[in-house]
C-alpha cells in the first residue's frame, strides 16, 4: 500500500511522517448561536482528503482522519467529564456504501460514550455545496430525531461552513430534550 497523501511505501492509509507533519490536528473554535464547535482542520489544508467522501476511497480516509482526530478527542474528554456522553452524527446518510459521517462518530465510541446511529436524519436532500447563506437558510434540512431524550451529546459532521445545518440539528435536539454540549468537525471552511 501506499500512504494517501504524500505516495510512499506504507501499511498505514497514511505514513507516519504525514501523520505526524501534514495532519497533526489544529484545533479551532467558533461559536454559532448558542452552539461551540470545534474544527481540527482548516478546510483548505485537507479539502482533496474531504472530497474522498464522493468515492469509495473516502471509506480509508475518512477512518484514518477519525482515528487522527475525533477519537484522540474524545478519550481526553472523558477522563475529565465522566458523564455518559452520546455522540450524534449529523444525517448519517450511507452515500458509496459507508456513510463519512457514521466513521466520525462510531471512532468516538468508548467506555461512557454511546453512539446514536442514524438517529438524527435530514429529510430534505438538497446539496449545500457551492450554495449562499440565503438558500441554506431558504432550504432548511428538517431533520427527524429518532433517539433517546434527557440526554447529553455531542454533535458530529464533516465541515462546518455556514453553521445553518449544526444550529438546526441543535434546534431539533433541544426540542427533544437533548443537551448539546458541543460540536465536532474535521473541518472549518471559514477562512
Amino acid at each position: 500500500m501506499r500512504c494517501m497523501s504524500c505516495q510512499c511505501l506504507s501499511l498505514r492509509t497514511f505514513c507516519k511522517n504525514c501523520e505526524t507533519n501534514l495532519l497533526a490536528p489544529s484545533i479551532t473554535k467558533r461559536t454559532i448561536g448558542t452552539l461551540d464547535v470545534y474544527s481540527f482542520y482548516k478546510y483548505l489544508n485537507i479539502e482533496n482528503l474531504l472530497l474522498t467522501k464522493h468515492n469509495p476511497q473516502g471509506y480509508r480516509i475518512f477512518k484514518a482522519l477519525a482515528n487522527i482526530t475525533l477519537k484522540p478527542f474524545i478519550e481526553k474528554f472523558i477522563v475529565a467529564d465522566p458523564r455518559e456522553i452520546y455522540i450524534i452524527g449529523i444525517d448519517e446518510k450511507v452515500k458509496n456504501g459507508y456513510s463519512h459521517v457514521s466513521l466520525l462518530a462510531h471512532s468516538m465510541k468508548s467506555k461512557g460514550v454511546k453512539v446514536l446511529h442514524s438517529s438524527l436524519m435530514a429529510q430534505n436532500r438538497v446539496s449545500y455545496a457551492g450554495k449562499t447563506l440565503q438558500y441554506r437558510i431558504e432550504n432548511p434540512r428538517n431533520f427527524i430525531y429518532k433517539g433517546k431524550s434527557k440526554i447529553e451529546a455531542i454533535l458530529v459532521d464533516d465541515i462546518i461552513t455556514t453553521g445553518i445545518t449544526l444550529q438546526e440539528a441543535q434546534n431539533v435536539l433541544l426540542s427533544h430534550g437533548v443537551n448539546v454540549l458541543f460540536a465536532l468537525t474535521l473541518a472549518d471552511a471559514k477562512e
